[in-house]
């Protein structure tokens, strides 16, 4: 796309609590540009699903103020798929049977997300999800994007982290295996970790619904490893740490960006987190324009801290609306060139994409340090 802008705007918006127009007339007109969205906004991981699509209504609402795309209004229609994969599946087709949606942003899980990138393949509708990493969604059409890196990327930085920076030469895995995001992460880093001479001295498995984690624990603390790595969501997360902790193991703690929100669960207990390191997104403490400009702004909205899921949703919609301004057309074709040609400064790192639509940027790696997320270091992509 070849464009680096930096949006500082005042906000004007007009909501319903599922779509809004900015600057126009309710119920919307023939001069706007219909964007749908789905997200898990009142199911299970609706801490997602809302801090995502917080962030992308944020990105079109400034758009709006500065005039639209193409001389129209954004019309954002958002619709709730509850983390559900059939209430996606309606959601999608509502969105684009009904509304007549030209793009789509969304979904915010990996499954619902899936889901959604057989149906908009199949309809040849430009899609962009901010969240969704499984690594093979983008292989399912060449519309479909993401604004995310993928598992397994995750896990080759876990694996360069540990390596160099650590200094570690024997590592414990813990896998959820019910979880492909657990998976993908854990099968790449060990991957990288031993050809990097690394040893992998004990490898865990456990499911969503285990809530006892001494027993597996144990045979970790026996395999004296120097670090662990535990690629989970931060619930899970918040649960397995104390329990290391009061079996006495000290071996420091790694994770992906489903660490994101640990230090809030552990705020009453900050020292088993403490000293650990995830790999995310984007931080509050990158001192950049374009990121401290976001956070204003979405402070100033939804009086909350964005999270790394309000980031990739701000930055996804952005990506989306470029593409369609630089096609000059809301043709599918066209938008999917201009799409595969992004080259934009987002909140989240300068992204292009490679041949599969996976974003290409650097990542932050976060130490938790009093009870606070402190940004150690940025750490480029594996090549």
């Amino acid at each position: 796309m070849k464009t680096k802008k930096i949006f500082a705007m005042g906000l004007a918006v007009m909501m319903t609590s599922m779509n809004f127009v900015g600057c126009q007339q309710a119920g919307g007109s023939n001069d706007s540009i219909k964007v749908g969205a789905s997200f898990d906004l009142t199911g299970s991981c609706a801490q997602y699903g809302i801090a995502a699509s917080n962030g992308a209504k944020l990105a079109i609402e400034e758009y709006n103020a500065a005039g639209g795309v193409l001389e129209k209004q954004i019309e954002f229609i958002l619709e709730d798929n509850k983390a559900n994969q059939q209430d996606a599946t309606n959601a999608f087709k509502k969105l684009v049977e009904n509304d007549k949606v030209v793009a789509f942003i969304g979904s915010d899980i990996s499954s619902t997300t899936e889901t959604i990138a057989h149906l908009a393949a199949k309809k040849n509708i430009p899609m962009i999800t901010p969240t969704g990493t499984k690594a093979d969604i983008t292989t399912i059409g060449n519309n479909i994007f993401r604004a995310c890196y993928i598992d397994p990327a995750q896990g080759e930085l876990l694996a360069k982290f540990a390596t160099e920076d650590l200094n570690a030469k024997k590592v414990a895995v813990l896998i959820n295996s019910e979880s492909d995001y657990s998976s993908g992460i854990a099968e790449a880093f060990q991957e990288l970790f031993e050809a990097n001479g690394g040893e992998i001295v004990r490898v865990e498995n456990y499911g969503n619904s285990d809530v006892d984690f001494k027993p597996i624990l144990t045979n970790v603390k026996n395999a004296d490893p120097e670090v662990i790595v535990i690629p989970d969501y931060y619930e899970m997360i918040a649960n397995i740490a104390t329990q290391a902790r009061e079996i006495g193991i000290d071996a420091t703690l790694i994770g992906g960006d489903g660490w994101d929100g640990v230090t809030e669960k552990t705020v009453n207990n900050p020292e088993v987190v403490e000293g650990s390191y995830f790999v995310n997104h984007y931080t509050v403490e990158d001192s950049s324009e374009m990121v401290q400009n976001f956070i204003q702004n979405y402070k100033a909205k939804y009086n909350e801290e964005p999270n790394a899921f309000a980031a990739l949703g701000y930055d996804a919609a952005r990506i989306m609306l470029e593409a369609i301004k630089t096609a000059g057309t809301i043709d599918a074709t066209a938008v999917v060139t201009a799409l595969q040609n992004t080259d934009l400064e987002c909140v989240t790192g300068d992204i292009t994409f490679d041949a599969n639509r996976n974003p290409v940027k650097s990542v932050s790696v976060i130490a938790i340090q009093n009870g606070q997320n402190k940004l150690y270091k940025k750490l480029d992509a594996v090549k």
